[in-house]
């Protein structure tokens, strides 16, 4: 469970994106079996963040869910608490 930004934080400061890429790590840990590996990569960018969520193959479909569903409602639960924090949020997996 790491995750990794590739903009670079001012110390002791925390960046909207970090909030949703917390409730997400959150969410995803508690749908898969292996923990250990889920990664995040967050790319901040001048649009919004890109959040990359990085599982094991057999967990990716469990994030994904029937139909896309699970996935669809956790990027439904990240832009809103993105809209909270103001910033724009895409969710992606990469199995």
């Amino acid at each position: 469970m790491e995750a990794t930004g590739s903009v670079v934080e001012t110390e002791g400061q925390e960046l909207p994106s970090d909030r949703v890429a917390d409730l997400v790590e959150y969410i995803v840990c508690g749908l898969v079996d292996d923990e250990g590996a889920v990664s995040l990569d967050v790319t901040d960018g001048e649009e919004g963040a890109l959040i990359e969520v990085t599982c094991s193959e057999q967990d990716a479909g469990r994030v994904i869910g029937r139909k896309g569903r699970t996935i669809k409602a956790i990027r439904t639960l990240a832009r809103a608490l993105g809209q909270r924090v103001g910033t724009a949020v895409e969710v992606e997996v990469v199995g």
